[in-house]
C-alpha cells in the first residue's frame, strides 16, 4: 500500500460530488489497515507534544457528511492516542436560545484551539449554509435585520456567507491556527445499509430516529448544497478535503495521513530549549534527586 497523497483528495475549484468516489480502493486488508492506523495516530500524537510545547500554532480539524458517514468512529479512533489535555471536540447540535442571540460564527468561536492545541468539530460552522440550505425557514430563528420570511434569503445571502466564513478562516489562519476541512463521502446505498445496521442491533438503536428517514429523503439536496459550500470555501490556507468513506477504516487512515503530511511541512515545531541556568545544573538537579532515595 503507497502512503497517502494529499493532492487526490484536496478540493480546488468546483467539485462535483458525483464524480467522486466513496471508495479508496486502497487493497489491503483491514488488519493492516488498522496496523498502520495505529502506527500513525502515534506519530500525530507526537506532533501535537511538540506542538504544546512549542505554543505556537492551534489545528482546527472540521468533520462534515452525510447522516451515517462514520464521523464519530472517526475521531475516536484517529485522536485516541493523543494526551488528552491536546485536544477537544467539540459536537454542534441545533443552536441554543442564547446561541441564536448572536451571530452564527459566535459559538465557533468560543470552541476554537488555545496555541499548542487541537479542536476536532464534529459538524462545523458549515451548518450554517448545509442543514439551513436545505431547510431555510431556519435562518428565521436568527432573528436578522430584514430576513422576515424565506423568500427574503436570496442568493446573495447564501453567497455573503460563504464569505464571511472565508473571512473567519483566513483571521485564524493568520493568527497561527492551521484549518483543515474534511468532507466524509459516502454513498447513499452505503447510507442505507448503516441505518438498517442501527435498526437490526439492539445496542445501535438509540441511534436512530425517523427524521433520518425524512433527512435522507433530501439526499440531492444535501449533496448540491455541499457542492456549493466546499466550492466556494476551499482555499489554499483552508482547503477542503474529500475522504472516500465507504470503509471507515480507510478514510481513518487517508484522513490521519494527510493531517500529518500537512502539518510536517510546519519545520519550526521543536521543542524549547532549556535555558542556560538549567542546563549548566541539570547533573546537580539530577544528584539532588538521586540522594532522597
Amino acid at each position: 500500500m503507497q502512503p497517502t497523497k494529499t493532492s487526490p483528495y484536496q478540493v480546488k475549484g468546483t467539485v462535483q460530488l458525483a464524480k467522486k468516489s466513496t471508495l479508496a480502493k486502497l487493497e489491503t486488508s483491514d488488519k493492516k489497515l488498522e496496523k498502520q492506523l495505529s502506527h500513525q495516530r502515534k506519530k500525530l500524537a507526537e506532533f501535537q507534544d511538540r506542538m504544546y510545547a512549542h505554543g505556537k500554532y492551534a489545528v482546527l480539524i472540521c468533520i462534515q457528511g452525510m447522516d451515517t458517514s462514520g464521523k464519530d468512529s472517526l475521531i475516536r479512533e484517529v485522536f485516541k492516542d493523543l494526551n488528552a489535555r491536546g485536544v477537544v471536540v467539540h459536537s454542534f447540535k441545533t443552536p441554543s436560545k442564547k446561541e441564536l442571540r448572536h451571530d452564527y460564527l459566535w459559538r465557533h468561536y468560543l470552541a476554537l484551539p488555545e496555541r499548542g492545541k487541537f479542536s476536532v468539530f464534529n459538524r462545523t460552522h458549515y451548518e450554517n449554509v448545509l442543514v439551513t440550505r436545505v431547510h431555510p425557514e431556519y435562518i428565521l430563528s436568527e432573528n436578522i435585520p430584514h430576513i422576515n420570511k424565506v423568500s427574503d434569503i436570496s442568493e446573495r445571502f447564501w453567497k455573503q456567507r460563504y464569505q464571511e466564513i472565508n473571512n473567519f478562516e483566513e483571521h485564524l489562519t493568520q493568527n497561527g491556527t492551521l484549518v483543515f476541512k474534511f468532507f466524509l463521502h459516502i454513498s447513499k446505498e452505503e447510507q442505507r445499509q448503516r441505518l438498517l445496521r442501527r435498526l437490526n442491533k439492539p445496542n445501535k438503536n438509540w441511534k436512530f430516529s425517523s427524521g433520518d428517514l425524512k433527512e435522507r429523503a433530501l439526499w440531492e439536496n444535501y449533496q448540491e448544497c455541499y457542492e456549493k459550500a466546499i466550492s466556494q470555501t476551499s482555499t489554499e490556507n483552508a482547503p477542503w478535503y474529500i475522504i472516500p468513506s465507504d470503509n471507515k477504516k480507510e478514510s481513518r487512515l487517508i484522513l490521519t495521513e494527510i493531517l500529518l503530511e500537512e502539518l510536517s511541512k510546519l519545520k519550526d515545531v521543536k521543542e524549547p530549549e532549556l535555558d542556560k541556568e538549567t542546563q549548566i545544573n541539570l547533573d546537580l538537579y539530577k544528584e539532588q534527586l538521586n540522594k532522597e532515595l
